[in-house]
């Protein structure tokens, strides 16, 4: 199997901050969310992503973020498995995030 493609923090931060328009799925529950997300992502619930595949775009880089990274790398190798290599795991998820907000 293809390693999961992954993009760290720094590195998304930088892309959003030039203006990039970025596909970027929270795969976290209501209550984590409730917390916060990253400015622009939707909220998809790792649980429902078999069900909603149609919102995520194959012809895309979709960026997927958790709390630490464990669940959007769950997310992305559930979709290289059905034939889509445009998954990006947040390495970290929004604990780096977090780590990023906190340094500024």
């Amino acid at each position: 199997m293809t390693p999961i493609k992954t993009i760290g923090a720094a590195e998304l931060r930088s892309r959003l901050q030039r203006g990039e328009v970025l596909n970027m799925i929270d795969v976290r529950e209501d209550v984590e969310v409730a917390l916060g997300m990253i400015p622009g992502a939707k909220h998809i619930p790792m649980n429902e992503i078999p069900e909603r595949l149609q919102a995520i775009d194959p012809a895309e880089e979709t960026i997927f973020i958790c709390r630490s990274g464990y669940r959007s790398e769950r997310v992305c190798e559930y979709l290289q498995h059905l034939g889509r290599d445009n998954a990006v795991n947040l390495e970290g998820g929004m604990l780096s995030w977090a780590g990023l907000e906190s340094e500024s």
